[in-house]
């Protein structure tokens, strides 16, 4: 095997396959810079929020053999080893490097067991397995700065925060608790791209809630923990953000504390404080803004289920941070003025914080709702209202 790496920017990736194992590697081919094409008939909801997003092309059939015809990297990551064998014979035909995830043998490439520390990437592959391979590239980080939480008790459950969605927001308690994990509970808003930091025989559950879409009930998120904590694995329940903020890690603590199983907590990254800051919005500012407020909007005011105060809000002359209300901000805006918020009060939306596809939205209270909707702002994104929001720091993300 003679290991070299792959500059894949503007490049294009052809995928065949949209479960798990497609899953673990589009996120990482994105962060390369790849074009990435993908096809399978069904995605997995996480992929499926990619696509929807643009992030790459999907086209929804089998594999056929055209499909080859620009590619410069191709990836055979179906459960189907004569449709993998379909596609590494079509590469080789044209000779274009191809993974075959089912049968290595039976590709001209093969995906390393790879880490990050620092500026450097190692990557590793073994003739006796992905798992050899794993244990061979964690020894390597833990050489160079960062092993394995190797202490992470069995039976236990560790609620991981994983930052707003950059890889790199992810602590570094987190990623050794990852690499640790024998089970990994994850959701769309978690960086899935650390995936591939996982052990290859660890049980990956995509336990997403997808806006108007799959559905995981959270007593079934609940369940899953418990059950495989009592069944002396390390457990590791992967979320965006901070777990405890509108992350519902106390609950899922809560339920694991009344089954009897024990919990520890990796915090995380907030988006409600990393989101603005990328966008070059400090959520307090000396002169501005002597503090700030995060609230949930996922139902508007008015709503019996809500209980924000928002005419107490609007007089509190602090920042005020909206997490999860993109449908409901038009009520919210107008909630806030006619409570006495001046209608000309800065605002911003940051949709995918963190992420490649990051847009950011600015106006008012009185215009961000409909210039939002203009731009087509979708779940997830965050709201800043407050003379903060006028704030454009140099070198920020650059606002639509």
């Amino acid at each position: 095997m003679y290991l070299s790496g792959l500059v894949l920017k503007d490049r294009d990736v052809l995928v065949v396959g949209g479960g798990q194992v497609a899953e673990r590697r589009v996120p990482r081919l994105l962060a390369a810079g790849a074009m990435v094409r993908l096809v399978s008939p069904v995605l997995t909801p996480n992929l499926t929020a990619l696509a929807a997003d643009n992030a790459f092309a999907w086209t929804s059939r089998p594999f056929t053999d055209t499909d080859l015809d620009v590619a410069w990297y191709a990836l055979a990551l179906t459960d189907d080893p004569d449709a993998n064998a379909a596609v590494a014979a079509g590469a080789e035909a044209r000779r274009i490097f191809c993974v075959r995830a089912d049968a290595a043998e039976g590709g001209s490439a093969w995906t390393p067991a790879s880490g990050t520390t620092g500026e450097a990437t190692i990557g590793v592959v073994s003739t006796a397995g992905p798992r050899a391979a794993a244990r061979a590239r964690d020894a390597a980080v833990a050489a160079l700065a960062l092993d394995p939480d190797t202490d992470a008790p069995a039976g236990w459950v560790t609620l991981v925060g994983g930052g707003p969605g950059d890889p790199g927001l992810l602590t570094v308690a987190g990623l050794r608790a990852l690499r640790a994990a024998d089970v990994v509970a994850y959701d769309r808003l978690a960086p899935v791209s650390v995936l591939a930091e996982a052990c290859p025989d660890a049980h990956l559950i995509d336990v997403g809630k997808v806006p108007h879409g799959p559905f995981t009930p959270q007593e079934a998120i609940n369940a899953l923990l418990i059950e495989h904590a009592r069944a002396g694995r390390r457990v590791v329940r992967l979320k965006g953000g901070d777990s405890f903020v509108f992350g519902r890690g106390g609950e899922e603590w809560q339920a694991c504390a009344e089954a009897g199983v024990p919990v520890r907590v990796v915090p995380g990254v907030s988006s409600a404080v990393a989101g603005p800051a990328l966008a070059g919005i400090p959520v307090t500012h000396r002169g501005l803004s002597q503090g700030f407020t995060v609230v949930s909007a996922h139902v508007p005011p008015g709503d019996p289920r809500s209980d924000v105060a928002w005419e107490a809000l609007a007089r509190s002359g602090t920042t005020l941070v909206i997490l999860m209300g993109v449908g409901t901000l038009e009520a919210v805006c107008r909630t806030l003025v006619s409570a006495g918020l001046p209608p000309h009060t800065p605002a911003a939306v940051i949709a995918d914080a963190a992420r490649p596809t990051m847009r950011v939205v600015r106006g008012d209270v009185a215009t961000i709702a409909a210039a939002a909707r203009e731009a087509g702002i979708a779940p997830p994104a965050i709201t800043v209202i407050g003379a903060v929001a006028g704030i454009a720091l140099a070198n920020a993300h650059p606002s639509t």
